[in-house]
């Protein structure tokens, strides 16, 4: 699996690749069923599977006020995206120069002139090009005039509602870990490099190893039952706050997992860090004695859920 760059050449071993096209952020079932698609056709047709994503987000380009709202990084995509079957990530750099695109642009020097597509495959629903005007219906009929043939995957379903972003978004903003799960195929799960912290932790006999959370989307403030995966591939079970931590002064908005039994030194390294089952929401404690003890309950729940 290489990345491609949408402001780099593409290597010749590239052209002519089924491409999966769409923002894939938290590369839900709906995601997977596109890339499925693009992966065998590319192998039916012997040619590259290339899946293309978006960074930013348009969404982010275009109101960038909004609130962190990423369920994925690119390495994490690239990751899901790899054991999916693709061949390679090319990552589209959406600015203005995108925005200002029309459809008809993007289809033949975006596709066709830039990456030598010779198959896209899209969700119904996906839309691009200025003001929204090209669809998975533009790609099929105006493709064929530049040698592209598009298809386009409907909807998935799961409990009698369409899987989206979104709803994985709600779930997770309620607390609703299981659902997410669900929705996604695995848990989610925070990536990122573990910082050095006021180490009140130890001195309590819980150890904490700090993440920026970034611009991933915030779920519940609360208490979590969590696995992580460290840099050699090791899987740890734990119990994480996420949130301010409003008994210490001042907040300060972190993910710290305590992982059980276990007491090696992870400062600089990136680690993944996944959401299996909320235990509570973040609570203000009178002292460090009340704050130890609920811990003490919070890890042997986490311990009990995580089996």
């Amino acid at each position: 699996m290489i990345r491609l760059d949408s402001r780099q050449p593409v290597p010749a071993a590239m052209r002519g690749a089924i491409v999966a096209l769409g923002n894939f952020d938290g590369f839900h079932l709906g995601h997977q069923a596109v890339v499925g698609e693009a992966v065998r056709w590319a192998r039916a047709e012997g040619r590259p599977a290339i899946i293309a994503t978006f960074d930013p987000h348009p969404v982010r380009y275009f109101t960038p006020q909004a609130e962190p709202f990423r369920l994925t990084t690119l390495d994490q995509r690239q990751d899901l995206f790899a054991a999916a079957g693709a061949d390679a990530m090319l990552v589209i750099h959406f600015g203005a120069d995108v925005a200002g695109m029309a459809a008809s642009e993007w289809i033949e020097q975006a596709l066709v002139g830039h990456l030598g597509a010779a198959g896209v495959v899209t969700g119904e629903d996906f839309t691009f090009g200025k003001g929204r005007s090209g669809n998975a219906q533009v790609l099929a009929s105006e493709g064929p005039r530049f040698g592209l043939t598009a298809r386009a995957v409907g909807p998935v379903t799961l409990e009698g509602e369409i899987v989206s972003s979104s709803r994985i978004r709600d779930a997770l903003k309620s607390g609703d870990c299981e659902a997410a799960t669900r929705l996604l195929t695995r848990p989610f799960a925070m990536r990122g490099t573990v910082q050095h912290g006021d180490k009140v932790g130890r001195t309590i006999n819980f150890p904490t190893a700090n993440l920026d959370i970034g611009m991933y989307l915030r779920p519940r403030y609360g208490i979590y039952a969590v696995t992580g995966r460290l840099a050699d591939g090791q899987v740890l079970k734990g119990a994480a706050n996420l949130g301010i931590r409003p008994t210490f002064d001042p907040p300060k908005e972190l993910l710290e997992p305590h992982f059980f039994d276990f007491s090696g030194d992870l400062y600089g390294q990136e680690i993944e860090v996944a959401f299996h089952h909320f235990l509570r929401p973040e609570a203000k404690f009178d002292g460090l004695d009340a704050l130890v003890a609920q811990m003490a309950l919070d890890c042997d729940e986490a311990r009990r859920l995580l089996g």
